[in-house]
């Protein structure tokens, strides 16, 4: 039917469903296996949701269901494309994937510590950073007791890897 005959209120919106936390064409979506187990969670809750919707509504359910059922989607093609990684065979004095690292700056002396996982895992406040992101490329196949330099604010910062762990 041509959209001359349809009413104005009668159209539904698009939802508009935010991206996933960035990862890169062609890149490998690595997770934990806690970062998988957190997908799948997140995959349940959604589903839980579309399933029960909080209205009576019929257009407003529609809405919903469209905005979480695109949010599946999104979820679904993320799992799929995830590869777990284990830590078990890897060198456990050398940062990789899934390393907790505790650097110190050489400058300050500050102690920080974070462990590198998938792009849906990171969360800074939780010390948690992504295996994509700038500092931890720079950390990967580094030993404790390397140093490393980080570009800050038109600042070169050193920092001293003190400890790596697999947890």
């Amino acid at each position: 039917m041509s959209r001359g005959f349809v009413r104005e209120g009668d159209q539904e919106e698009v939802p508009l469903v935010p991206q996933r936390a960035y990862l890169p064409v062609g890149t490998v979506n690595f997770v934990t296996r806690e970062g998988m187990d957190q997908l799948l969670k997140e995959k349940e809750e959604l589903i839980s949701e579309r399933d029960n919707p909080g209205t009576t509504n019929e257009n407003e359910k529609r809405i919903a269901q469209n905005y979480i059922n695109a949010k599946l989607q999104l979820l679904n093609e993320r799992i799929a494309g995830a590869r777990i990684i284990e830590n078990t065979g890897h060198p456990h004095d050398e940062i990789t994937f899934g390393a907790t690292v505790t650097i110190r700056n050489v400058m300050s002396g500050n102690l920080q510590t974070f462990k590198i996982v998938g792009v849906d895992e990171a969360n800074i406040a939780r010390g948690k950073i992504s295996f994509i992101s700038p500092f931890a490329k720079v950390l990967i196949n580094k030993k404790a007791g390397d140093r490393v330099t980080v570009n800050h604010d038109m600042k070169d910062i050193v920092f001293e890897i003190i400890e790596v762990t697999y947890k």
